[in-house]
């Protein structure tokens, strides 16, 4: 057995470990810390088995790539990690489409793909497609995510039929490219491989609303694996398919933890996604509101002996993470029990919430999943509500009639009082009216996050 074996076997087993860690929020550092172990074990390998390189070309690779990797730990802001995250997928499965095109270039002129075997036939075409829309995918996810509106061009049940004649017309390209013969003609039929399906990237994924993205970002991270995988058959490198193999089944896995949170299936998301951009017309319709104030809500809570508190993409937009963990510091010095209640699919990405509170150094053992911690929202005083909305929409427990009809919510409004801080009454990312808002049970302190529990932590301390 060659010693690179011996480096991939390391690997895997590393990576293995590693998602294993990133299971849990109490291992997730140390799983992402193994994993990057892997990743050095699996590059150690590669050298070893590449006997001639161009060690120049290497480094000035390994430089770059290192100096961008610092430079976007030390400045991309959390509430842009979603972008990020995005970003990351689209480049792995580029970089796979590229592996794939630069072998199909490397084809003699007088072979066929085909004449290598069945395996490459079918690989090579795939991981161009997987890769190509993988990354077209996720640029329009990064927009998205950042705020963008990005329309499909094709309104309706068309969009479907218009989905099926490309994905017909990718087979009928890739068929071509695995027979031809001539490079030129392979070179043809690859072009219109890679152009297709860069369309079917961005078509897959404009038609999904907002409150799916964390659902797409789990998607697109499983894509980027299984073209990494594809990739590692067209260049007969073992490490190459594990690893995709473990990214693309980790992330179908997560994909689908992400829709049973939301309480719907992957065609579902993928064909009609909540909240397509489009806002009801009542949303914005209320007529029993009671606002409030740091004063008032600090108050309350002096008075309290539990709290929960429910994070959401508002809380990251404001940058208010640090806030809202003083807040509960000084909540508990007074004897009051504090939980964050964190919903599966809050924020933009899957565990959002998880890093965001975690970068404040908040206790693993305060954060609380939602079905261990539904059922105590009854004997809850005070719900402080940061930044959320869809996640504890009422309208999910209607039976039908609504976007979110069935998904599952945080019970928050079975709480005694419930302070939602939020800029304005605006629908959350499915467009619909919160009728959380207009309980008689709910307060509204209308302001930035920060700034909102920033009014609250000096009134709690002036008690």
């Amino acid at each position: 057995m060659h010693l690179e074996i011996y480096f991939y076997i390391a690997a895997s087993i590393l990576f293995i470990l590693g998602i294993k860690g990133l299971a849990r929020v109490k291992t997730a550092r140390r799983g992402n810390g193994i994993a990057s172990l892997g990743m050095l074990v699996a590059i150690l390998g590669v050298l070893i088995e590449a006997k001639l390189l161009n060690w120049p070309l290497l480094l000035t690779g390994l430089v770059v790539g290192t100096a961008i990797g610092v430079l976007l730990a030390k400045r991309v802001a959390m509430t842009a990690m979603p972008e990020l995250v995005a970003a990351f997928n689209g480049l792995g499965g580029g970089a796979s489409a590229l592996v794939a095109i630069a072998v199909l270039f490397g084809i003699p002129a007088e072979m066929s793909l085909s004449d290598y075997g069945a395996m490459q036939a079918i690989s090579l075409p795939a991981g161009i497609l997987i890769g190509t829309a993988t990354l077209t995918g996720s640029a329009v996810a990064y927009m998205k995510l950042g705020g963008k509106n990005v329309a499909h061009p094709v309104k309706g049940p068309t969009r479907n039929l218009v989905h099926a004649a490309i994905v017909l017309a990718i087979i009928g390209c890739s068929a071509w490219m695995a027979m031809s013969s001539g490079s030129a003609s392979a070179i043809i039929a690859m072009l219109l491989v890679l152009a297709l399906s860069a369309v079917a990237g961005v078509f897959l994924v404009t038609p999904i609303g907002g409150a799916d993205m964390p659902v797409v970002v789990a998607l697109l991270n499983s894509l980027s694996g299984i073209a990494a995988s594809a990739s590692g058959f067209v260049v007969s490198n073992q490490l190459l398919i594990v690893a995709g193999a473990l990214v693309g089944a980790s992330g179908l896995i997560l994909t689908q933890i992400m829709c049973k949170a939301m309480n719907r299936s992957l065609g579902n998301v993928l064909i009609g996604g909540v909240g397509d951009d489009n806002v009801a017309e009542d949303a914005r319709d209320y007529t029993n509101i009671k606002s409030t104030s740091g004063e008032e809500v600090a108050m309350l809570l002096d008075g309290a002996t539990s709290c929960i508190i429910v994070p959401g993409y508002g809380l990251a937009v404001a940058q208010a993470q640090h806030t809202c963990a003083e807040l509960a510091k000084e909540l508990q010095k007074r004897d009051v029990q504090v939980r964050y209640a964190i919903h599966p699919v809050a924020g933009r990405m899957p565990g959002h919430m998880n890093v965001l509170l975690a970068e404040a150094d908040v206790p693993y053992e305060e954060l609380w999943e939602m079905d261990k911690i539904n059922p105590d929202f009854q004997n809850t005083d005070v719900v402080i509500i940061v930044g959320a909305n869809d996640v504890v929409n009422p309208l999910a427990r209607e039976p039908q009639g609504s976007p979110i009809s069935g998904m599952p919510i945080l019970d928050v409004d079975y709480a005694q009082t419930v302070v939602m801080i939020k800029r304005s009454l605006s629908p959350g990312y499915a467009g619909i009216k919160n009728p959380l808002f207009e309980n008689d049970n709910t307060l509204m302190l209308f302001a930035d996050a920060k700034e909102a529990l920033q009014s609250i932590v000096d009134e709690v301390k002036d008690l």
